[in-house]
């Protein structure tokens, strides 16, 4: 069993490593990352290996392909894993980048910097590829993570992170530190390490989440499950539609912005539904759809209440037909959780009402909802995708792993009365 001087012993040496970090020059950073990256191709073998372990026991526990789909890793994904590594290291080192600066009436000069956040949590589920993308972003960004992974893919962690420390020289190597045990009394640990750790920010399910949020003492960035709706207006192209819609669906469903919803202008039922409910049927989902939904499709499941404000995970999608796009809005606002949603619609108007209508992290418009994601957005990777208001929100970049300090320049300044 973790006792809790263990978890704090590697809070302790991220402290210090982070001190160490913080200073250094991107130059030496993006080498480390560079280092990093050529030890992951070199080791594939030895990382593949050990998650073959991890996946054999998820199957064995009965877990869903659609779960063991992302606890896997592969030669190809490793690679994978390895690019988003370098391309990292290829963008603008945020530490010590200017937010704002003038000077003030009394001659002092004013500046506010970006700076590190520190000693970064991390606590998720099965999704090995989240250690690397975690450490790389840390580091970058000049902060120290604990890197708190679940236990069906423990294996694969403790190869990645070692892997990873191994290949760091001219940086600390407890910059990138797994935090020890399987158990959950190396949570509790972690979530009370307040002092020593800056920020935990979770990943993973709505369960995971909420107990971190209620039970941390130590500060959150909330990273929220995703019910993403696509919503198809009276405007809408059709075609455009059902592409988009079997896109966000079945791209790759075991992810947080797969949708999850579908909401129909009542106006383009009739012609929508019948080729929509075709096409997702054709790719194996199966429809959860309210009276309008059912009466276009007898293979159509009847939805229940929980059905609005499921996030699946998988080949399900809950289907209605709305009255208007302040139904659409209304229904987003009730059951969706501040993720994704996009609009298909022909109508520049309608785009805008939209967009200023619905009060999530990221908005589409045309576009699938599998695009809310740090790489596609240009990041490199994510640390995450916050759904909450406060400091970072959406896919959490390198810019969201800093805070930032005034430095105020004077020239003997000294306030009066």
């Amino acid at each position: 069993m973790t006792t809790q001087e263990q978890v704090l012993d590697v809070a302790r040496r991220a402290r210090q490593a982070a001190a160490e970090l913080a200073p250094l020059p991107r130059a030496t950073k993006d080498a480390a990352l560079h280092a990093i990256a050529d030890a992951l191709l070199a080791r594939s073998a030895e990382i593949v290996e050990a998650n073959a372990g991890d996946v054999a026991r998820a199957r064995e526990a009965g877990t869903s392909e659609y779960m063991i789909d992302r606890l896997s890793l592969s030669t190809e994904r490793v690679e994978k894993i390895a690019a988003a590594v370098r391309h990292v290291a290829s963008l603008p080192d945020p530490v010590g980048e200017s937010v704002r600066g003038y000077t003030l009436p009394n001659g002092l000069e004013l500046r506010q910097i970006r700076v590190p956040l520190g000693v970064v949590g991390i606590i998720y589920e099965g999704r090995p590829n989240v250690t690397v993308d975690a450490a790389a972003l840390t580091l970058k960004s000049g902060n120290a993570v604990l890197l708190r992974g679940s236990s069906s893919a423990y294996d694969s962690n403790v190869a990645l992170v070692e892997v990873m420390r191994s290949a760091l020289t001219d940086v600390p190597a407890d910059a990138v530190q797994l935090v020890p045990g399987r158990d959950r009394d190396s949570v509790k640990y972690l979530m009370r390490a307040r002092g020593l750790v800056d920020v935990l920010i979770p990943r993973g399910g709505a369960s995971l989440i909420n107990s971190v949020v209620e039970e941390s003492t130590v500060p959150v960035i909330e990273t929220g499950v995703g019910n993403c709706h696509v919503y198809v207006d009276a405007d809408a192209d059709l075609g455009m539609a059902v592409d988009i819609l079997v896109n966000a669906k079945t791209q790759r469903p075991s992810v947080c912005n797969a949708a999850e919803t579908v909401l129909v202008h009542r106006d383009i039922a009739a012609d929508f539904l019948p080729r929509a409910l075709e096409a997702l049927r054709g790719k194996g989902v199966t429809v959860h759809g309210d009276e309008a939904v059912r009466a276009y499709g007898d293979d159509v499941v009847a939805a229940t209440e929980e059905d609005w404000s499921n996030e699946y995970l998988s080949l399900d999608l809950a289907a209605a037909v709305v009255g208007s796009l302040e139904d659409a809005v209304a229904h987003i606002r009730r059951y969706g959780s501040a993720h994704t949603e996009a609009i298909v619609t022909t109508s520049q108007s309608a785009a805008r009402r939209f967009v200023a209508l619905v009060d999530s992290a990221a908005v589409m418009v045309n576009a699938s909802t599998r695009f809310t994601d740090g790489e596609e957005f240009g990041f490199g990777a994510e640390i995450g995708i916050s759904t909450q208001k406060l400091h970072a929100r959406g896919p959490m970049g390198l810019p969201e792993l800093t805070s930032t300090k005034y430095v105020v320049t004077g020239e003997g300044h000294l306030k009066g009365a």
